[in-house]
């Protein structure tokens, strides 16, 4: 096998930004994006995104410089995906749900040269920058706020910035395809928000997964209903520039806007979290029928009660089930939901079936069930619980100025995800529990998201958190929910149990208290469990059931 080694006429960095070069030529003249009245080409998209790498080198921004955004899914949000990096810089979208503290604290621990900042959401930013000490050390370029005023002198806009750029930029591709090219933050549900930082090579590759995890076509039209901020869009910015599709950006996610947007343009596409299909399901149905054009939907995280999902797919919309997280680059696995399933099982089982994982995307090397301590994988039983871990080329390089956390996270050269699942005779797993939320009930571990799933099946109940509270009458802990009902219903603790009785749970399972009112949630909307464990422990006297 002598003869043959690496060089540039073989190897070339993996880049995600190379997908818009590449659009830019084959679907030269065909939309990229639709924004109100506004509709670029992918020439147009390419040359503007040049143009503000320009523009960014101009101002100072070098290579491995963050630069932050702070906007909606709007076109100046969906430029900076492929500018940045294009001018050898990390971009970091931030959640919009960030009160000025929290805002503050992500500044500082993420230093940007830069940040991009709708006019929506300037005050939020000059809060937080009051709260920065020394004063804010990144420059501030408004998006869409021409004529407002309410900034400071020293603020650019951001047309004018493009205006700088030259549009023969010679656009700075990695040298290293393992070179970071985004930094995006976790929930921080289950502690402080860590900032996960991806690779060039992962995101390319991720792109790509996308792409057969789906089954998508060539120019497909995607409407923006998950936030750029959330894992890059979980890449769907580079997906639609491999594809040549057209991007329908929305400010605002509303159902109305959902069906118009698929209506006039055609859309194939969107996803978010399980809360969209919700605002569908609830739109009047005099005032939508069934859409006439097939529209897959893609949802990651606890799905809404069956007749939302039934409801939804009756619209006409197919349905995908995605699991994943921030260090897997958004959803590794999927599982499509139909409503032919229904001739099949009862709803109850209909339900469970739904649950299941699905299997994980090409891309993803392996994704597994195993003991923590011996690193051995369960069995395909359907019952012995294990932490469901991954590895694969689309998994993050690490977090961010968090050596150790890094180093834990990836401790056997797996990446523990610290969530709990089973693995089904068939391959499916079924994930059970965050491993901090589990309850342990008679030395048996309970989880608290099939008590969730139950009780928020009940039409009256908006949102539902389980948490273990130590109880002296048993050994460990018993299940306390709590209830926020929907505006104008009524349910008492006994009906909340009585739920449970009806859908067979188990004795250990059923709640032994039960407190109605909102829940406790962070900037970013995640419910607050470790508050809601304390709370617990200050709830009255036990509900007894047989």
């Amino acid at each position: 096998m002598d003869g043959f080694y690496q060089c540039e006429a073989n190897y070339v960095p993996l880049t995600p930004i190379s997908f818009l070069e590449r659009a830019a030529f084959v679907y030269e003249k065909s939309p990229s994006i639709i924004y109100d009245d506004i509709t670029y080409t992918w020439k147009e998209t390419r040359n503007r995104c040049v143009k503000l790498a320009s523009a960014l080198s101009i101002i100072g921004v070098k290579s491995k410089h963050v630069v932050a955004t702070f906007a909606p899914n709007v076109p100046a949000h969906y430029e900076l995906q492929f500018a940045v990096p294009m001018a050898g810089a990390i971009i970091s979208s931030l959640n919009t749900s960030l009160d000025p503290p929290t805002l503050a604290t992500t500044l500082q621990q993420l230093e940007p040269k830069v940040i991009f900042v709708d006019h929506q959401y300037i005050q939020i930013v000059t809060e937080a920058f009051k709260l920065l000490s020394p004063t804010p050390f990144c420059l501030v370029v408004l998006i869409g706020g021409k004529n407002y005023t309410d900034v400071t002198p020293d603020t650019l806009d951001y047309d004018d910035l493009l205006s700088l750029g030259k549009s023969d930029f010679k656009i700075i591709h990695p040298n290293d395809e393992c070179d970071p090219i985004s930094v995006n933050f976790t929930s921080g549900s289950t502690g402080k928000a860590k900032g996960v930082i991806y690779s060039h090579r992962s995101t390319y590759l991720n792109s790509l997964a996308v792409i057969f995890r789906y089954d998508m076509k060539k120019m497909p039209v995607f409407l923006w209903t998950v936030d750029m901020f959330r894992c890059n869009g979980w890449c769907f910015p580079w997906v639609m520039a491999a594809l040549g599709g057209t991007n329908v950006c929305l400010r605002e996610v509303k159902a109305e806007g959902i069906f118009k947007s698929i209506v006039t343009h055609k859309v194939t596409h969107l996803c978010g979290p399980p809360s969209i299909l919700e605002k569908i399901a609830d739109l009047n149905n005099n005032k939508q029928g069934a859409i006439t054009t097939r529209v897959d939907v893609i949802v990651a995280g606890p799905l809404p009660p069956l007749e939302v999902i039934l409801k939804v797919e009756k619209f006409g919309f197919d349905i995908h089930h995605g699991y994943g997280m921030s260090e897997a680059l958004g959803p590794m696995t999927d599982r499509s939901l139909r409503t032919s399933d229904e001739k099949e099982y009862h709803n109850n089982e209909l339900a469970k079936i739904r649950c299941r994982e699905g299997t994980h995307n090409i891309l993803m090397e392996d994704v597994d069930v195993k003991d923590p301590d011996t690193m051995t994988s369960v069995p395909s039983d359907g019952k012995t619980i294990g932490e469901v871990m991954f590895r694969g080329n689309v998994v993050m390089l690490g977090y961010l100025k968090n050596l150790e956390g890094t180093q834990k996270a990836f401790k056997g050269g797996w990446y523990r995800t610290g969530d709990l699942g089973i693995r089904n005779p068939d391959g499916d797993i079924v994930m059970k529990d965050r491993a901090s939320d589990s309850i342990n009930i008679e030395g048996e571990i309970v989880s608290t998201i099939e008590i969730e799933r139950v009780i928020r099946s009940h039409s009256f109940v908006k949102e539902v958190a389980v948490v273990g509270k130590s109880n002296n009458d048993v050994i460990g802990e018993t299940p306390c929910a709590f209830v926020t009902l929907k505006n104008d219903c009524c349910l008492r603790s006994n009906d909340i149990i009585k739920i449970c009785e009806d859908n067979l749970l188990p004795r250990i399972m059923i709640p032994v208290n039960v407190s109605f009112g909102d829940l406790p949630v962070n900037s970013t909307g995640k419910v607050l469990k470790f508050v809601l464990r304390e709370k617990a422990k200050t709830i009255g006297p036990s509900i007894g059931h047989e």
